[in-house]
């Protein structure tokens, strides 16, 4: 995996788009806020298969609005005008192009996204959701992205943080109701056999609340998609607040999982409709380019994927 060596210069460019602002704001709210986009559905580009596999309710309201914790750069975070930006808010807006809608993605905490959908207030979730047999018993998945978790330290790595092992027996940081959290736990009897006790998770409202807790030295350190990890390290602070920690054992990052568009069980209808928009999304190169857009090139997939989670 290449992401963590990309240039300098092209991780700027990327902060350019909002990582000040992300790092500057707040927790999400639990009340969903509709966000402001510059984008509307290009003419022309409606792939009809797509476009008639959705459900009347979405094209007569003409909008699918997704559920979306807001700052999560990469994925999706704030320009400097406040406008929703990044990789989930690009491929959103090719998706709703192919199926004649506007896609928007709309500010609501994670660990509330799924009640959200259940009471109405939104139609999907599109926030990184990473696709897990747990999350499958309420929602299917149109999967889109495949990487792992990686270790965000302060700059400097005063701890000395090698792997996952040398966690043990100390306070690290991760996002509250992500798979980061299992991830950790699962190291559980690992740690209690090195004699250094388990690791003391703290479960924090949003990533931004866990690079505070990091950077403040509540936490030794964070738990991250990898992508997020290498986004962070290259541009926060100018790339002076964190570093990435290289595991030569993993080198590829923790427990790759699939992420992808959460969807409630009985909208299967709108499922599909998703599912063929992301491959025409695919197959006439816009995924391509997005992916490289954000020098994401090394998660991508080669079909549109559906409930690949294990």
């Amino acid at each position: 995996m290449t992401i963590t060596q990309r240039t300098q210069s092209s991780w700027k460019f990327m902060a350019s788009m909002g990582v000040v602002a992300a790092l500057a704001l707040t927790g999400c709210s639990a009340t969903p806020t509709p966000a402001t986009t510059a984008d509307a559905a290009p003419v022309g580009t409606v792939d009809v298969a797509a476009a008639a596999a959705l459900p009347a309710d979405i094209k007569a309201a003409g909008i699918i609005k997704a559920a979306s914790d807001i700052p999560y750069p990469p994925m999706e975070m704030f320009d400097a005008d406040q406008n929703v930006t990044g990789f989930d808010h690009d491929l959103a807006q090719a998706i709703g192009a192919k199926l004649g809608v506007k896609f928007e993605l709309q500010k609501q905490s994670f660990a509330a996204a799924i009640p959200s959908l259940q009471a109405g207030k939104h139609d999907v979730i599109m926030s990184g959701m990473n696709d897990t047999k747990e999350r499958q018993q309420t929602l299917d998945f149109v999967d889109y992205f495949h990487a792992g978790f990686t270790i965000l330290v302060v700059k400097g790595n005063p701890e000395n943080i090698g792997g996952v092992l040398d966690l043990c027996g100390k306070n690290v940081a991760v996002p509250k109701a992500t798979v980061q959290a299992d991830i950790l736990r699962s190291y559980d009897a690992d740690c209690i056999a090195s004699g250094a006790g388990v690791v003391n998770v703290m479960e924090l409202p949003g990533e931004t609340d866990v690079q505070t807790a990091v950077r403040s030295g509540r936490a030794v350190a964070e738990v991250v998609d990898s992508a997020v990890a290498a986004y962070t390290a290259q541009t926060a602070g100018d790339g002076e607040m964190f570093d990435v920690v290289t595991d030569p054992d993993n080198p590829s990052g923790y427990s790759p999982v699939y992420s992808g568009i959460g969807i409630l069980k009985e909208k299967s209808e709108l499922s599909n409709a998703i599912r063929l928009a992301f491959q025409a999304v695919i197959e006439d190169g816009s995924y391509e380019e997005i992916l490289n857009k954000y020098e994401l090139s090394d998660y991508g997939l080669d079909e549109a994927g559906f409930n690949l989670g294990s």
